[in-house]
């Protein structure tokens, strides 16, 4: 299904370490509308999606999904490089230091860590696509939080494309939605997975 090109998605290339910008860009990592969380979810709801054209479409997103992932990844590697003590300890990346040194590892802007129950994943045709039209939002006002605290243009600009990626991906589940809602009759339309009821008289 996946062909790995070996390259980010969009280049991240930072001249200056910031630990204080790593503690909360870490947060679209494993936040709770963090990338890690995106992914899961897109990639687990396709499974129980009963419209072919919409699998592809949570399929595409969540793979894209993958690549954010390893693009936060670097960003939050090339913000901690080479850190002394000294600036650990001055910029508060202390805390997150002790446990993890300066491993990529996924947790919110508040120290909380990467939790599954973070997502859903109903098997509702409904309840997942308006649950990924809101994750989008979120993960998009994350994204503009961000950039409100950030002013490095080397850190700015990956985290601009990852902003306007979530804005495409909202506008495709507005497709999603649209299809899902086309192939509904009006038994099913406000309601559950038709695939639920198959074999059913």
């Amino acid at each position: 299904m996946w062909q790995y090109e070996k390259k980010l998605q969009y280049p991240v290339n930072i001249k200056n370490p910031n630990p204080k910008y790593a503690k909360i860009i870490i947060s679209q990592l494993g936040g709770p509308d963090g990338e890690v969380g995106a992914s899961l979810r897109y990639l687990t709801q396709r499974m129980a999606m009963p419209y072919s054209q919409v699998i592809g479409i949570l399929t595409d997103v969540g793979t894209e999904e993958l690549a954010h992932v390893e693009m936060v990844s670097a960003i939050l590697y090339q913000l901690t490089r080479n850190l002394t003590p000294e600036e650990i300890v001055k910029s508060g990346f202390d805390t997150y230091f002790v446990d993890h040194t300066t491993g990529i590892y996924p947790v919110a802007a508040s120290g909380y860590p990467y939790s599954a129950s973070q997502f859903q994943s109903k098997g509702d045709v409904l309840t997942d696509l308006n649950e990924d039209l809101a994750a989008e939002q979120k993960a998009r006002t994350t994204y503009d939080n961000i950039l409100r605290l950030v002013d490095d243009p080397d850190v700015c600009d990956p985290i601009k494309f990852l902003r306007a990626r979530e804005i495409v991906h909202y506008q495709r589940f507005c497709d999603a939605l649209r299809i899902a809602q086309d192939n509904m009759d009006s038994k099913n339309f406000y309601g559950y997975n038709p695939a639920f009821d198959k074999g059913k008289k």
